[in-house]
């Protein structure tokens, strides 16, 4: 027959003031029983799975949310800039067709330069019927100024690396490629060369030999028509700004292809990315 004493010990456990130093500090309570000491241990660890695994799914889903937004991000990016490009291409083409305009007009100047008429610097607007001296605009320029905003907001808020190296490359060389930058410089500090050495001429020469300087004035150029065909300086300067146009219109035919590759590129990288699928897991 067992003892009421063992039984009670065996249920309840060692009495506190019966253990050694380090079972008292882990005993909670007047006594020590293994087996709670176990079912404690074992709670805690399925507790401590819980948080730790609770956390690193938090951690999970917050990293793919952020992804997603990337991603979202850089979509809308690489659309922007496609239709930025199409903007651009645009732009370039108006600016082929300016540039081809006013090569023929003032061609059409230079091979009748020394023609003996007097409405040799004279030609008719095709548009009102009244005449017109090409030379009247002559120091007028155009610098080549694509629109450049939605670049300048990707690079300005750090999202560009976003865009992947291959991308980030072709991108960047229809923004800030080298033959662009020569097609700028060519129609903006090239070109004043030639438009300041003809105001020059006008205020150092022609002010001092001419009695009224009037370039809009039809008559200024009928009256004058000997003079300025004998005036070499301005024949040779047409002549050079002649060969810019021409570089000009070769290298803006050469961007409008650059323009069209790229622009293809980018519909094909934006039709990819629009194709994926994307899965965010949520745990609760």
């Amino acid at each position: 027959m067992s003892n009421p004493k063992d039984k009670d010990q065996k249920e309840k456990g060692i009495k506190k003031e019966q253990l050694n130093w380090l079972l008292r500090i882990i005993t909670l309570g007047d006594r020590f029983s293994l087996q709670d000491f176990y079912d404690r241990i074992k709670k805690g660890f399925v507790e401590f799975l819980i948080v730790f695994f609770g956390v690193l799914v938090s951690f999970g889903v917050e990293r793919q949310g952020e992804e997603f937004g990337d991603r979202e991000s850089n979509i809308d990016n690489l659309v922007g800039l496609r239709d930025e490009m199409i903007d651009i291409q645009e732009y370039t083409r108006g600016y082929i067709e300016e540039n081809k305009w006013i090569r023929a007009l003032y061609n059409r100047l230079y091979e009748k330069w020394d023609q003996d008429r007097d409405s040799v610097f004279l030609f008719i607007d095709e548009s009102d019927g009244e005449p017109y001296s090409p030379l009247s605009f002559y120091n007028n320029y155009n610098p080549f100024n694509p629109p450049r905003v939605v670049y300048e907001a990707i690079k300005l808020d750090g999202t560009f690396r976003f865009l992947g190296s291959e991308v980030g490359r072709f991108v960047n060389n229809t923004y800030d490629g080298t033959d662009l930058k020569y097609l700028m410089l060519n129609t903006d500090r090239e070109e004043k060369v030639y438009v300041d050495q003809f105001e020059a001429q006008v205020a150092n020469k022609w002010i001092y030999e001419l009695n009224k300087i009037d370039l809009y004035d039809t008559f200024f150029w009928l009256k004058h028509r000997k003079y300025f065909q004998k005036e070499k300086y301005l024949k040779y300067n047409l002549f050079k700004r002649l060969g810019l146009w021409q570089q000009i219109s070769e290298q803006l035919v050469e961007y409008d292809a650059t323009l069209s590759i790229n622009i293809k590129k980018l519909d094909s990288v934006i039709n990819l990315k629009e194709d994926e699928f994307v899965f965010i897991y949520w745990w609760f």
